[in-house]
């Protein structure tokens, strides 16, 4: 049997990378409901999302499932794999608002949810083999 891993032990680094991927999803969920109109909007309209307020509300979703399954080490695995994919369609999305030739993320770039999106794919698998 695969030794379990303590949902808050953060002298364990799996762990603490996993609550870090989580909690980094609170701020874009926040600038997806604050505001008349939510901050995020103006981006999902420059990536080409239509309509742009219902699918800025589906990510919003899709980040909150996976931030409260990472923070809370629930479905771990499965709640990375969610959380990697919507940041590479993150990724993408910044390539089509922005120009695919920027990287880096302080340009405007896809850099930053390439590297988060790398970070829960290796939570999940770091944790694929502790159920």
């Amino acid at each position: 049997m695969a030794p379990t891993i303590s949902t808050f032990d953060f002298t364990n680094g799996a762990v603490l990378l996993r609550v870090i991927c989580g909690l980094f999803f609170f701020p874009h969920i926040y600038f997806k409901i604050v505001g008349d109109p939510p901050p995020a909007l103006g981006f999902f309209r420059a990536a080409g999302f239509r309509p742009a307020g219902a699918w800025m509300r589906i990510a919003m979703v899709v980040e909150l499932v996976a931030a409260i399954g990472l923070l809370f080490g629930i479905y771990t695995q499965w709640a990375a794999l969610v959380a990697a994919a919507s940041l590479m369609v993150a990724a993408i999305a910044v390539c089509f608002a922005n120009s695919c030739v920027k990287w880096l993320w302080n340009l405007n770039g896809m850099e930053f949810p390439i590297f988060w999106a790398l970070s829960c794919v290796a939570v999940a698998m770091l944790h694929w083999g502790h159920v």
